[in-house]
Formats: structure tokens, C-alpha cells, sequence
């Protein structure tokens, strides 16, 4: 059976590609999808994205039945939600936060992250290629965990 990962995407991330290029870059979700499944042809990839909350919660509560490992970029919800937190900490499944730039260098309400605060790690500032760090720590966390 393979390693199955889920990677969960939060608001706004739907746009990339055409937000803010010079910060995000310039490569779609989709294109960052494919590139991950290129990478990690044997592994099963449940890829998700909403700009809700609540989903994005029922995403992680779902991947702690299904999924040996999750890499989430919470984006804006970083910031605020203690949902995706408390979440993240319940399911009790090893998590890895991303994110394409590097929030603390930018605004100052963006260097709280309670997401953090619930994952064994933080890859950020690397662009699309965060996903694919992210997805090799996942399947490090996974194979020990496992």
C-alpha cells in the first residue's frame, strides 16, 4: 500500500499564478500540483484547496483517517486560525506547514503563525519548490511514524 500524503492549500492560493507574481510566483496550483505528482510518482497525493475555514478544518480532520502524513500551506488562516491548530493536534497525524514566501520577512502581523505551534515543521521562502521540500519531509515524518 502506498504512502498516501495529503496536501491542503487555504485561501486565496486558487489565485496563484496571477496574485502577486513577484511574490508567489508565477506557477498555478495546478502547475504546483503536477510538479509535486512528477516528483513522487509511487505516492498517493490527495491535493485540496478552499478559502473556507471550515473546510479547510473538515480537510485535516479527514486526513487524520486517510493520510500518513498531511503538508498544509494554511496561507492566510496561518495567522488566525486556532481551528486549523487545534485541528492539526487532534488528528494526530505528522504535518509540515508551508508556504511559497517567507512570512517573516514581510508584515508584521504575518510572523504569528498558530499553525505552527501544531507541526512538526516549517519549510517557507522557497517558492513552488516549499511543496517539494515539504513533501519529502512529509514522507520522512510518515515512514517513521509509520
Amino acid at each position: 500500500m502506498p504512502i498516501c500524503l495529503h496536501i491542503i492549500n487555504g485561501p486565496n492560493l486558487n489565485l496563484l499564478g496571477a496574485r502577486e507574481p513577484d511574490i508567489y510566483g508565477a506557477q498555478t496550483l495546478d502547475d504546483i500540483e503536477a510538479m509535486c505528482r512528477k516528483a513522487h510518482p509511487g505516492v498517493e497525493l490527495v491535493f485540496r484547496q478552499s478559502n473556507i475555514e471550515g473546510e479547510l478544518v473538515d480537510m485535516v480532520q479527514a486526513a487524520g483517517e486517510s493520510a500518513d502524513a498531511v503538508v498544509i500551506n494554511p496561507a492566510a488562516y496561518t495567522h488566525t486560525s486556532i481551528a486549523l491548530h487545534d485541528a492539526l493536534r487532534a488528528v494526530g497525524v505528522p504535518a509540515v506547514e508551508i508556504h511559497l514566501s517567507q512570512p517573516a520577512a514581510r508584515e508584521s502581523f504575518r510572523r504569528r503563525s498558530y499553525v505552527s505551534e501544531a507541526v512538526t515543521g516549517t519549510i517557507s521562502g522557497f517558492g513552488a519548490d516549499s511543496y517539494l521540500l515539504g513533501l519529502q519531509a512529509a514522507l520522512k515524518l510518515a515512514k517513521a511514524h509509520g
